[in-house]
């Protein structure tokens, strides 16, 4: 029996059994004896026995797989998310095939074509910064198949998604920079092709303007979240005859890479320049000065995105309608703003 693939019919003929008893026995079912299961089992793990998911995705129509998308691995973000969503997902018995973009939208469109192959039951995204039409994923759509967005969100599709505050985020870290006696705050904001990107602005724009600072469009600048050009910027930035005595960067990698650059120019932190990021990447806390910056609940973006898709999947006829779960955001003060 070694020598080709062992099957259901293989270990009934060896037990005596029938195939569907030993079929109810390896998933459980309560109407199996427990001897009988046991003996299933024993027999099924000396022989290496595995399910022919194939055969069981054709009677079914489900694969029990779940694509997840992401756009990079540069920080700990995104394989956070995953590890929470992975977590929810394997309890409810999906597999996972994790696809990353490298922020590319050829790469992301070949991803979803082989997801589409793949027959996964439904997918998590988080688009690419390159990504402004959604065709690609309005398919998954069209096919049944659920989709459920987290972080990168989009207003084109009108399925789950999960974000934080992003505003209320931005907002408070700018506040809480106006409240430590800073006034010329430049941001360094992300694409606006990214929702976040933009709720994270109009937070920056709002305390700015409740506070009755005025917003001086020389300190805001966006760009494509790669450090070189966020290297360029802060140079920029520093270099203006009148600079900037703080700076809200998009995320904690901007905002690192900009600690260096400051750094290296001889200004004291945070005194001369304050800095604040946005997503508490494990490294903020330990350079020097700990950045200040605004956590999210990293993990549990995953997890609540898990769960969407699931209420989607065990949806026998209609599909639920979409939900928009938003988690709140904290800011963590370090020395990066205060001494």
């Amino acid at each position: 029996m070694k020598n080709h693939q062992i099957t259901i019919i293989d270990i009934a003929n060896t037990l005596n059994l029938s195939k569907s008893t030993v079929s109810r026995a390896l998933t459980g079912h309560p109407n199996v004896k427990l001897k009988t299961r046991e003996r299933v089992l024993e027999l099924a793990a000396e022989l290496d026995y595995q399910r022919n998911q194939l055969a069981i995705s054709l009677l079914t129509n489900r694969t029990q797989t779940i694509g997840i998308m992401v756009p990079e691995f540069l920080s700990s973000f995104f394989p956070k998310v995953i590890i929470g969503a992975q977590d929810v997902l394997a309890q409810a018995g999906y597999n996972v095939v994790i696809c990353h973009s490298n922020e590319s939208y050829e790469t992301e469109i070949s991803n979803t074509k082989l997801l589409l192959a793949s027959r996964v039951d439904g997918i998590l995204v988080s688009h690419t910064k390159e990504t402004r039409n959604f065709e690609h994923f309005k398919i998954f759509e069209r096919k049944g198949i659920p989709v459920v967005f987290f972080n990168r969100i989009v207003d084109e599709m009108s399925v789950s998604k999960v974000a934080v505050d992003d505003y209320e985020g931005a907002y408070q870290a700018v506040e809480h920079l106006i409240k430590t006696g800073k006034r010329r705050i430049a941001h360094l904001a992300g694409p606006d092709s990214l929702q976040n990107s933009r709720s994270r602005l109009n937070g920056y724009r709002d305390a700015l303007t409740n506070h009755q600072i005025p917003i001086d469009p020389s300190l805001i600048i966006s760009y494509d979240l790669t450090l070189d050009k966020a290297n360029i910027y802060v140079n920029h930035l520093l270099n203006l005859p009148q600079p900037p005595d703080a700076l809200f960067a998009i995320n904690d990698p901007t905002a690192i890479e900009a600690l260096k650059v400051i750094k290296s120019r001889g200004l004291r932190i945070p005194e001369e320049i304050a800095i604040v990021g946005f997503s508490d990447d494990p490294i903020s806390a330990l350079i020097e000065p700990g950045l200040t910056t605004v956590s999210q609940p990293v993990d549990e973006i995953g997890r609540q995105a898990a769960r969407l898709l699931l209420n989607q999947l065990a949806a026998e006829d209609e599909r639920p309608e979409p939900e928009l779960v938003v988690l709140p955001t904290r800011l963590i003060v370090r020395g990066s703003t205060m001494a």
